[in-house]
């Protein structure tokens, strides 16, 4: 088995959306807010940059949240072998395959897959048959349409998120313009979490916005 996700308000937190705030700062007020999973998704940067921004955000979240990276299964291995505090992958279709992944971060990891259509689903369920522990959770969307992601699928709204909880075992997080008003109507449709950018990434103050998704949620689920 690999090991679970933590449920509720997730945090991806992408170099290009802070409002030209450093990332790892975001990343420290999100942590004080008490987000407890945090993706770092650094599109544009090399991997050395990618490692620097990866050891600045270790620093706030080693004991408080897991810490992800997005796509960089090297970056991830090398803040390993620098000793920071990170716990996992998330990989989308195009990248490396999961089962590959898998072998290369080791069963303790956390490794999560997107997956936007039927047909994506259903591999990663076969996957799940076949090689059970291999993904440990689904981040699913686009739920509606953003600009963090120009080359999101058709929007699934949540009514299509909730038909696609019902279609597989792993746990799946909701992610793609997600807003406050969305955490009722997703926790309902069986999320096991709401992925969110902007949401804290670019808000005013990123504690205060982390406190009032998280509240929403946890009254969500009650």
């Amino acid at each position: 088995m690999s090991p679970s996700i933590t449920r509720g308000v997730y945090l991806v937190a992408d170099s290009a959306s802070t409002a030209g705030r450093e990332l790892h700062n975001v990343v420290a007020q999100a942590v004080a807010g008490g987000i407890r999973t945090v993706q770092l998704r650094c599109k544009d940067t090399s991997a050395a940059e990618f490692l620097d921004i990866v050891l600045a955000c270790a620093k706030h979240t080693a004991g408080r949240a897991d810490l992800l990276i997005n796509d960089r299964v090297d970056v991830y291995l090398a803040a390993r072998a620098a000793g920071a505090s990170v716990q996992g992958v998330h990989i989308g279709q195009s990248d490396l395959g999961p089962a590959l992944v898998r072998q290369l971060i080791g069963p303790a990891a956390i490794l999560g897959l997107s997956a936007a259509t039927a047909q994506e689903i259903r591999v990663a369920n076969t996957l799940e048959e076949h090689l059970p522990g291999t993904l440990t959770y689904l981040g699913v969307g686009a739920v509606h349409a953003t600009p963090t992601k120009k080359d999101h699928p058709e929007p699934l709204g949540h009514a299509g998120l909730a038909r696609v909880v019902q279609t597989t075992k792993l746990p799946v997080i909701a992610i793609g313009g997600i807003h406050e008003e969305d955490v009722s109507p997703l926790a309902a449709a069986g999320a096991a979490g709401i992925a969110v950018v902007r949401a804290i990434c670019a808000a005013q103050d990123p504690r205060a916005a982390t406190i009032h998704l998280r509240t929403l949620w946890e009254e969500s689920i009650r």
